[in-house]
């Protein structure tokens, strides 16, 4: 009948049990829908209340691709009268998503310069041959990296560096699990911790940019580093000592690893003019988002130096067009449209309020809490969602909850980065999980820990460091 055969209901059936999430987020977003408009929140504050409940389930359960979920929360905004087409559009394409456009091709043009083999080597010049001090240099210069090219970039840069002494240490893999866990994570972790340490180390902090800008707030480049630095500082050999402490190395010495690196090097070809150049294209870059940012925006700037590897034929198009996740960059504009949608709607506003609400004693009497609330949620939020994705939704609300806007924004932005606890909680966690050599339980079993430390250290940090220089 009308074409349907006995087939075509068992591949309905079976669509039936693969969307089942997509199915009862759409349903639960149904009868919200229906709900009555709660008092003190206007009806398109309740209905992008509900385009945010429905967008976190399913990218919790990731029913549909990612960058499908960022066409819903698009195309719902208009729907439910949210606002009108151009409106999202507007708020779906600024400086901030050019940025992540921009680092996501960058990343492209530096890994194409096959630099990982010679950093490696440098930092073992640095480091020496001991395990232990590898680890910290491996956590260091992760960290340092990450502060300016941003956390995936390292993570994909620096994975083949750590792989390749692990190789060359020994081939059976269950003779250096304790190795393998201790270099990865400390490139992934490394990642993490310096991606704090400026503007341009990750989306988060953009997105957090772009909200002081609608506040009427700035801060510069320089001014974020003197802020946030030193706590990437602090971090570096805590989260060493962590990882050493959680797993155990099988070997205190990498002498065999490190010789055969030595050999592969020397018989490398030599660095031309070329590498020069396009380090000096990048050092342009990085000179332009300290200077030059608050002028012509981090996006922009990005843009540029794909523009220069572009004509002087460091990289093509086609491999940009071929290597760059299109799909995080749609996902990420989605996020920041829901994030501003979710201040002019007010509903940014009556959320921070029933905060208030709920913890305004603790808050007025302990300033402190406040922080300590908004670092629990965010880092919460963090490891189930991407960090983008949580300051887009938390920022407009948390900038809601005190007057010092500035000290609330940073501490959110800060406490997204600390998504040690899962192997999706991050670009870097996954992509050192994809390596093989680590599975979820070892996340587990060290995530908590740095995840403790670094929430602690945030909170003392923000309400030591700061009242100082302030």
């Amino acid at each position: 009948m009308l074409g349907f055969s006995q087939s075509s209901l068992t591949n309905f059936l079976f669509w039936l049990t693969q969307k089942k999430w997509f199915l009862i987020t759409m349903a639960l977003g149904f009868i919200l829908f229906l709900f009555p408009t709660p008092k003190g929140l206007t009806l398109e504050g309740y209905r992008i209340i509900i385009i945010v409940i429905t967008t976190l389930m399913m990218i919790i359960t990731e029913p549909i691709p990612l960058p499908a979920i960022a066409l819903y929360v698009i195309v719902f905004q208009v729907i439910f009268g949210i606002d009108d087409a151009n409106g999202v559009a507007h708020s779906f394409m600024n400086d901030a998503v050019f940025f992540i456009m921009g680092s996501l091709m960058l990343s492209v043009a530096i890994i194409k310069q096959g630099w990982d083999k010679r950093i490696a080597l440098g930092i073992i010049s640095l480091t020496g041959h001991k395990t232990k001090n590898i680890v910290f240099g491996f956590t260091a210069i992760s960290a340092f990296l990450s502060s300016f090219i941003g956390e995936h970039t390292v993570a994909a840069l620096m994975l083949p560096i750590g792989m390749t002494l692990i190789r060359f240490t020994s081939q059976d893999k269950q003779k250096v699990r304790g190795l393998s866990a201790v270099l990865l994570f400390a490139i992934a972790y490394g990642a993490l911790i310096g991606s704090i340490g400026t503007p341009s180390g990750g989306g988060r902090n953009v997105i957090m940019m772009s909200y002081f800008k609608d506040y009427g707030l700035s801060i510069s480049y320089l001014d974020w580093m003197i802020k946030v630095y030193p706590l990437v500082l602090i971090q570096i050999p805590l989260i060493s000592w962590v990882l050493i402490k959680s797993f155990i190395p099988e070997y205190d010495h990498l002498d065999t690893g490190v010789r055969k690196l030595v050999v592969q090097v020397a018989n490398s070809p030599e660095m031309t003019g070329r590498n020069t150049i396009a380090a000096i294209i990048f050092l342009l870059v990085f000179l332009g988002w300290v200077f030059l940012s608050e002028t012509i925006g981090l996006g922009t700037i990005a843009l540029f130096g794909v523009f220069l590897y572009l004509i002087a034929g460091y990289v093509s198009w086609e491999d940009l067009s071929k290597n760059t996740h299109w799909g995080v960059i749609l996902l990420f504009g989605a996020t920041i449209s829901l994030g501003a949608h979710i201040k002019e709607t007010g509903a940014a506003f009556w959320l921070a309020q029933n905060v208030v609400n709920l913890f305004g004693n603790l808050m007025n009497n302990f300033p402190i809490v406040v922080d300590g609330i908004v670092v629990v949620m965010t880092t919460t939020l963090a490891n189930v969602l991407s960090s983008s994705a949580t300051v887009a939704v938390l920022g407009p609300i948390t900038l809601n909850l005190i007057e010092d806007q500035i000290h609330i924004g940073l501490v959110t932005a800060i406490a997204s980065a600390f998504g040690y606890f899962t192997a999706v909680a991050a670009p870097a966690c996954t992509i050192v999980y994809s390596s093989g050599l680590v599975n979820a339980k070892d996340f587990l079993k060290v995530g908590w820990k740095a995840g403790i430390l670094s929430m602690i250290l945030l909170i003392i940090y923000a309400n030591t460091y700061w009242l100082l220089i302030n």
